[in-house]
Formats: structure tokens, C-alpha cells, sequence
């Protein structure tokens, strides 16, 4: 008789109290009622006791998190440029207006001159055979996809031979060994982990081969005793072989950054050049939206582009605007470098960085700045240690300060180290300064 969940008011007098108070007039009822029977599940689960802000303040609380969109906008002080859980690159102005124009009706796939069916891949297809030197392209809608579609198109029911050393595994534990399986090829290793030769590939080929894969290990490194065999003999074996070569070059680089003190990654050109069949991502080192982009001899993406798989795994137009938008900007090198985010962050100076950082630690009061290290992130140049300069704030609780920072609007996502909050300006901003300070002192 004294179960204090007796007290706990039922789902039709909250409604009708939330229609007192006008939320239902600024809300779905059925967001409202969902909100209030959500409540009403923690109060009987805490023994019946009614909210600390009461029922009606609890109901109004749920109901704006309900409402509220989980997928927003960051700002990303952690360093990391291609931060895959903060969805990689940013994107350039001139694509973002790309994308924002193409939200309503589009020439997606419309022919304006004949006023018929068009393709969608028209508007990015001239364009990456310019950049890449390539005969044809396809876009789909991400690298894992282009690898699955490549494989089951040129090697499905026949063997895929790879370098061990080669079968890496990519974000959100998916393998590619799980991956060809998926294509319908049977997955053939040859050579060791560190050294794998060009006569391994060889004594590999039978009369079921169809495929020699070739992928860019680019979330590690192997060194010390160590050899692989180059695209270009891949290629060689390949065409006495009559047999297709694919190279997954990963992060999609059409810019050399060597005298930045950026190598190892494989420039897109060269694996084109090469004559390999050639596969990459639009949303790392290339600085647009999430893609996958084959790149190749016109037989074979006239091949892939017929495989019904293409149609499963297509481009969305977004995606599309995006990517036409930012490989425009690769026709000079110089723009690209300054205008598409990804390239700037990465190449920006260190005395532009320092002073950067001191405008910003002027604004948060106690800190200071430290020499430290920023990462490139996505995959890509896996070695690089890119110095910067960090706004430092000690703190008894770093924990609680960035969790002050991820519940700010827009969240702030920093580092902690040594028992300070680290603010990399890399990944930031000048825009972004404001809100940071504002954050700090709310």
C-alpha cells in the first residue's frame, strides 16, 4: 500500500497537462506521448519518484531530445585532419555550395541538349580522366565498394592473387579477405608478411586466375627486412598473362607532398600510368565526399559499369556535386593547396600555426601553448608526425572539461594529455575561436 509508484500519473493526464502547455501544439503529439511514456519508464525503474524538475519540466526536456537531430556539426580540436569518426573531410566552399545546389531538382540525370535520360556519371567522368590520366571512370559511393564491384565484375568466380603483407583491415573490422569473398572470387595469398617477389605472383597464375590485387597498406608500415613488387611489374606479369590488374592506392592523392614532408602514399597518376586498374577514396587525401572512384581502361569500366552490382553501389547526387566541385579545384595545384581543407590543413606552416594558437590561447584564460604533434588520420601517410603548436590548459579533471566541451552547441572535441585539455588549431578554424572561448567560459 505504500509503493510510492502508485504516485506516478498516467500517460493520458500528462498529455492532457502538456495540451495546457501548448506542447502539443509545437510538437508532434506522438513525439510528445512517446517523450512522456519514456519519463514515465525511468520513474517507475527509480522506485516512482517524481523528477527533480518535476513531471511536466521532465516531459519537455525528453520531448527537445526527441526532437533533436543526432548528426550535427563539430568543430574537431583534436589534430587529426581526416578524422574518420568526425566523418574525414571537410569540405571546400565551392563544393559545399555544389551540394547545396543540387538538394533541389538537378541535371543528375538529365541531358539538357537532347531533353533525355542522362548519366549521372557525366558530370564527373571527364574531369577524372583529365586529373588522372585515365581512359574512363566510375564513381560509387565508397572504396570498399569499388574493390567489391572491381573483384566480382573481373574475378568473380575465378582467383584474386594478393601479397600477404597485403590483406589489411579496414575501419569497423571489416577484412579484404571478407570483402572478395563477398565479390565471388577465391582469395589466393602469396609471398610472407615483410617480403613477397615478383616470382611468387608468377608461380601463383593458374588457369582459374583472373585478377592480380595490389593494396596500398595505408593505415601501417612495414619496415626492416621487407620487399614488394612494384605496380609497374604487376602490370608487366598482367598483360603476358592476359590477366587484370587492380590497385587499391587508398587515400586518392593527386598532388605530390613530398616537400611537405609528406611520402609513401602512391600518387593516383602513377598506378594510371602504370596501366593498372585503379581504385580510391574521394573523402581523404582528395578532400571531397564520400566515394569510391575507378579509374581505368574504357573496356573495363564499360565492363563494371554493366554489372548489376553498379546500380546497387551508386553515387548519390550529393555525393556527385561534391565531387565534381572539388576536382575543379585540382586543375591548379596551387588552389587546391589553399582551398580544399584537407590540403591546407596538412601543409599549413608551423609560424602560421604558432600564431594562430596564441590569438586563441589569448581568449582561454590560464592556458598556455606546447609544442606537439598532429596526425594526418583516414588511412593516409600512417608515419607522419606533422609538428603544431597546442593551446594547453591544465586541469584537475580533464575528463569533465571535455565533456563540458562535447556538450557545448556545436560540441568541441578535444584531447587530454598529462593532465591538460589540448586545443589543436589545425583542425580549427578562425571562425571556430569564438565558440571555443565561449565554451570555456560558459
Amino acid at each position: 500500500m505504500n509503493d510510492t509508484r502508485r504516485k506516478i500519473p498516467s500517460v493520458s493526464s500528462l498529455v492532457l497537462a502538456a495540451e495546457n502547455k501548448g506542447l502539443i501544439d509545437s510538437h508532434p503529439r506522438t513525439v510528445v506521448t512517446n517523450a512522456i511514456r519514456a519519463v514515465l519508464v525511468r520513474a517507475r525503474a527509480a522506485g516512482g519518484k517524481e523528477p527533480e524538475e518535476g513531471w511536466l519540466a521532465a516531459v519537455e526536456s525528453e520531448t527537445a531530445t526527441w526532437r533533436a537531430l543526432s548528426l550535427k556539426r563539430v568543430i574537431n580540436a583534436t589534430g587529426v585532419v581526416l578524422h574518420t569518426n568526425l566523418g574525414r573531410a571537410p569540405l571546400a566552399d565551392a563544393a559545399k555550395d555544389a551540394v547545396w545546389k543540387t538538394l533541389e531538382y538537378s541535371t543528375l540525370e538529365y541531358n539538357e541538349s537532347s531533353g533525355t535520360r542522362g548519366s549521372r556519371q557525366k558530370h564527373v567522368r571527364a574531369i577524372l580522366k583529365e586529373l588522372t590520366g585515365a581512359e574512363d571512370a566510375l564513381v560509387v559511393n565508397n572504396a570498399a565498394a569499388a574493390l567489391l564491384l572491381t573483384i566480382n565484375t573481373l574475378a568473380g568466380g575465378g582467383e584474386t592473387v594478393i601479397s600477404r603483407g597485403e590483406l589489411v583491415e579496414i575501419g569497423g573490422s571489416f577484412r579484404l579477405p571478407d570483402i572478395i569473398a563477398k565479390s565471388d572470387s577465391h582469395l589466393v595469398e602469396v609471398g610472407t608478411t615483410n617480403r613477397t617477389h615478383l616470382p611468387d605472383y608468377e608461380n601463383a597464375v593458374t588457369a582459374s586466375t583472373k585478377c592480380l590485387l595490389k593494396v596500398h597498406r595505408s593505415n601501417f608500415t612495414i619496415d626492416g627486412f621487407v620487399s614488394e613488387v612494384s605496380i609497374e611489374d604487376l602490370v608487366r606479369l598482367g598483360l603476358r598473362s592476359d590477366i587484370a590488374v587492380v590497385h587499391d592506392v587508398g587515400s586518392g592523392l593527386l598532388i605530390d607532398l613530398a616537400e611537405f614532408g609528406l611520402t609513401g602514399e602512391p600518387l593516383v597518376r602513377n598506378s594510371v600510368t602504370a596501366g593498372a586498374t585503379t581504385i580510391f577514396s574521394g573523402d581523404k587525401l582528395l578532400g571531397g565526399p564520400q566515394a569510391g572512384i575507378i579509374v581505368g581502361s574504357s573496356e573495363i569500366i564499360e565492363q563494371l559499369s554493366k554489372n548489376p552490382l553498379a546500380r546497387v553501389v551508386r553515387a548519390d547526387k550529393t555525393a556527385i556535386a561534391g565531387l565534381e566541385a572539388t576536382l575543379a579545384i585540382f586543375r591548379d595545384c596551387d588552389t587546391a593547396l589553399t582551398e580544399i581543407p584537407t590540403l591546407r590543413m596538412l601543409t599549413v606552416d608551423g609560424a602560421t600555426l604558432k600564431k594562430r594558437a596564441r590569438r586563441l590561447s589569448r581568449r582561454i584564460p590560464g592556458s598556455e601553448l606546447i609544442r606537439g604533434h598532429s596526425s594526418v588520420g583516414g588511412g593516409a601517410f600512417p608515419n607522419a608526425r606533422l609538428e603544431t603548436t597546442l593551446v594547453s590548459l591544465a586541469t584537475d579533471s580533464c575528463e569533465a572539461v571535455l565533456e563540458k566541451l562535447r556538450s557545448h552547441s556545436p560540441p568541441i572535441i578535444a584531447r587530454c594529455a598529462s593532465d591538460a585539455v589540448l586545443l589543436d588549431v589545425r583542425t580549427v578554424t578562425d571562425q571556430e575561436f569564438g565558440i571555443i572561448a565561449d565554451a570555456f567560459a560558459g
